[in-house]
């Protein structure tokens, strides 16, 4: 891919306290942004970053045909730098494009630029370990319509900011309480795409489940209300009788890419993995009679989030005395340790730049 760069006159990153990240509050000097037209897409090119200038009238604003994605760059002790599991995200973008009849984006493309993005903004990596450069890549309509339809032209952009821990607790356990009355998707719905509605339905109940003490909401299924599905930000995982357990992917769950991490090093060490139904009941009975023994969740952005405890209508449960799990903090390392190049990353996951 031919990409023309303009670089900026003036870095920003003395602006960056990289002992005191939050999440996603700096952006680094330069973004990546790709035009769609006449079937095919051009124009790629590396800006500063900064303000983009759109009509008010652009589809995407009105109904929504918006796609992102959420990977992470780390700074490994050679100095190189890991992309890590680009390809899986590439591929989730692309079936979340599909389910919003966005134009697909080949991967050669895709990498390309983003590696020459990571080059350019280098030094926005942070080196210290949990620490990262977390990248978002974008897609949006860009047709000026007030019809519902689908637009014919679109832009693909690329920011990067440099990041801490996403949740303010760390890798310590947080606290879940159930979705109640709200449903955040269904089956044929959009709960599989990474798209902004998926993410909007779930704003006002976490905002109601912060203001109660809790981190975030544990989501039940859209029909019965007793399936259990994923928390808001993440998938979510229980440790039952030794074995792992998981909701299965039927269309309504987020497919993450740190779940497909967790199975995948679970089953190479000799951990059961079910992808199954399991009720918030289920959860409750286990606790009860001494078989759950941990919960945690996954994400690009915590990696492993153990969770302490669960709230369900007026019954709150204790999961290990509300500390991080064996097992999680196993995985955590172990996942956190292929990312910065301290570990063997025997998958072949990393893309080393």
């Amino acid at each position: 891919m031919d990409i023309k760069i303009s670089k900026t006159h003036k870095s920003r990153i003395g602006e960056v306290d990289f002992d005191n990240l939050g999440f996603g509050e700096f952006f680094s000097d330069h973004m990546v942004t790709v035009d769609y037209q006449g079937g095919e897409w051009k124009s790629a090119r590396i800006i500063p970053f900064g303000t983009i200038e759109i009509l008010p009238s652009v589809c995407s604003l009105h109904y929504g045909q918006v796609v992102f994605e959420g990977l992470k760059a780390f700074r490994t002790k050679d100095g190189s730098i890991n992309l890590f599991r680009p390809e899986k995200y590439h591929e989730r973008y692309n079936r979340s494009c599909q389910r919003l009849c966005i134009p697909p984006l080949e991967f050669g493309f895709f990498i390309s630029g983003l590696k020459e993005l990571l080059l350019l903004d280098k030094d926005w990596i942070p080196k210290k370990k949990g620490t990262s450069l977390y990248i978002r890549p974008f897609v949006f309509a860009t047709d000026s319509f007030l019809g519902v339809h689908v637009s014919n032209t679109y832009r693909f952009m690329i920011i990067t900011s440099p990041v801490g821990a996403y949740y303010k607790e760390g890798i310590n356990p947080v606290r879940l309480i159930t979705s109640g009355e709200y449903a955040r998707a269904v089956k044929g719905g959009l709960g599989s795409a990474k798209t902004p509605a998926n993410y909007a339905s779930s704003l006002l109940p976490a905002e109601e489940a912060q203001k109660k003490g809790f981190t975030q909401v544990l989501w039940l299924d859209g029909a019965e209300k007793r399936y259990i599905e994923e928390v808001g930000t993440m998938n979510i995982m229980f440790v039952i009788d030794n074995e792992l357990v998981t909701p299965p992917l039927e269309g309504s769950i987020l497919p993450g890419v740190t779940r497909d991490t967790v199975i995948q090093l679970a089953q190479k060490w000799g951990v059961t993995v079910k992808e199954e139904k399991i009720s918030i009941e289920d959860v409750f009975e286990a606790t009860k009679n001494g078989r759950l023994q941990e919960v945690f969740g996954t994400g690009t952005a915590a990696v492993i989030s153990p969770v302490g405890w669960i709230q369900h209508e007026d019954e709150l449960i204790t999961i290990n005395n509300g500390k991080i799990g064996h097992f999680s903090q196993k995985l955590y390392d172990e996942i956190t340790g292929i990312q910065y190049g301290e570990k063997p990353d025997i998958f072949g996951w990393c893309y080393r730049i």
